[in-house]
């Protein structure tokens, strides 16, 4: 196929594709997917080999968050049965994340609901970073607590955080459908601020909210122009109880050629596998492995993942290998571009918090906003074929008194 010969010889360039050849990969067939998927593989492999980094979440703060993003769990109003607690303790955030790199997480990401975080926020965060620093030599920690006010991640850096998430999730276009509470642009800031102050910036996006392929391809090169180390790529999680709550769009297929563009588009980026791949890649998952160069390990934000055991097994099986921390996760040129700008040593950011304080980890997730309705793509869902019995609130790790899945 012409298309994806050319898209290969791009990403092998580093070679931004046209907007008009990333819609025809969303485009393609069923029949046409294994050659997307195998394409695509090798832009991967070339910049990231077979190596797999695994990234494990603490849930700082859960629920109770002012925002209305229509696909979060812990937005206000919700009704979504999930765990409500205040911030964990720094030890008790630490003991959390010693399970995710005892299971092979090379990165803990915190994550705390809110719109933003005060100063005295950033200074139980801050002691939190350094406790987690001590207590567990090497680990890279991320960041995600909302909208940044100014010298909040100079404060952060200097705790030693390596990195900070905050996505854009969707097209700037159909922002304001989903959230009214702050702007698309409030999120592109604090992505800057991040950057800025020496942190590895971490943006991605969900997919699922009845987005059209035209804004699935605006956010990614929207993405692509930020220039984040590290792109998480949601899947709604429809929470019973929220706006979205019945937005069920993908299919396994659709999810891959989502992971595919975004992919062509951002060749050398670490691309993570985020919220949401056990409801919509299903069984199909070992083959995302060849487009994207990093999961989450067990639990996510208020939803349960599978078993964290599974995950290392499913690496080893489909023939990948867990990166270990020794490793940079990120191409020599990127690599070095970040500790010219003074960054961290992480290689890339945290992941999708957004059900941290927005929602998209957690598959969160956008239905109907705004009114663009459901795509129409090959092998689109219907009502019955909903999987609603794969949504599983979490009950276990942080916030509770049961051992967390890593």
């Amino acid at each position: 196929m012409d298309l994806l010969n050319t898209l290969v010889d791009k990403g092998l360039r580093r070679e931004l594709p046209t907007r008009e050849e990333a819609l025809a990969v969303l485009a393609t067939s069923d029949d046409e997917l294994l050659d997307v998927v195998a394409a695509a593989g090798k832009v991967r492999r070339q910049w990231f080999g077979r190596r797999v980094k695994l990234n494990y979440l603490v849930n700082l703060k859960s629920g109770l968050c002012p925002e209305d993003c229509s696909y979060c769990s812990q937005r206000l109003g919700s009704k979504a049965d999930i765990l409500k607690y205040t911030w964990l303790k720094p030890d008790e955030a630490s003991k959390a994340a010693a399970a995710g790199v005892a299971g092979g997480a090379k990165r803990v990401c915190l994550v705390a609901s809110g719109r933003g975080p005060t100063d005295r926020d950033i200074a139980r965060v801050s002691e939190t970073i350094e406790t987690i620093k001590e207590q567990n030599e090497g680990v890279e920690v991320c960041a995600c607590l909302g909208l940044l006010s100014d010298g909040q991640a100079e404060r952060l850096r200097a705790a030693g955080a390596d990195a900070y998430n905050h996505n854009l999730n969707t097209s700037e276009g159909t922002y304001g459908d989903i959230t009214t509470t702050h702007t698309y642009q409030d999120r592109v800031d604090t992505v800057t601020k991040a950057h800025d102050a020496g942190l590895s910036a971490c943006s991605g996006l969900i997919a699922g909210m009845g987005e059209s392929d035209e804004d699935l391809v605006d956010v990614v090169f929207s993405l692509r122009e930020l220039d984040p180390d590290s792109v998480p790529v949601n899947f709604l999680i429809p929470f019973e109880g929220t706006p979205l709550g019945k937005e069920w769009n993908l299919t396994p297929q659709r999810c891959l050629r989502i992971l595919a563009m975004t992919r062509f588009v951002c060749p050398d980026v670490e691309v993570r596998l985020a919220g949401g791949r056990e409801v919509h890649l299903r069984t199909m998952q070992p083959l995302a492995l060849h487009l994207v160069n990093s999961i989450f390990l067990g639990d996510y934000l208020t939803s349960e993942g599978q078993a964290g055991q599974a995950d290392l097994d499913m690496i080893a099986d489909a023939g990948f290998e867990v990166e270990g921390a020794g490793t940079t996760t990120l191409p020599r040129h990127r690599a070095d571009a970040l500790t010219a700008a003074g960054c961290g040593t992480g290689p890339a950011g945290c992941g999708s918090h957004e059900d941290s304080g927005c929602g998209s980890h957690e598959g969160g997730g956008c239905g109907p906003c705004g009114g663009h309705g459901a795509p129409e793509v090959p092998g689109q869902v219907t009502t019955d074929q909903a999987r609603t019995d794969l949504v599983a609130v979490r009950r276990r790790g942080a916030g509770t008194d049961l051992a967390p899945n890593a």
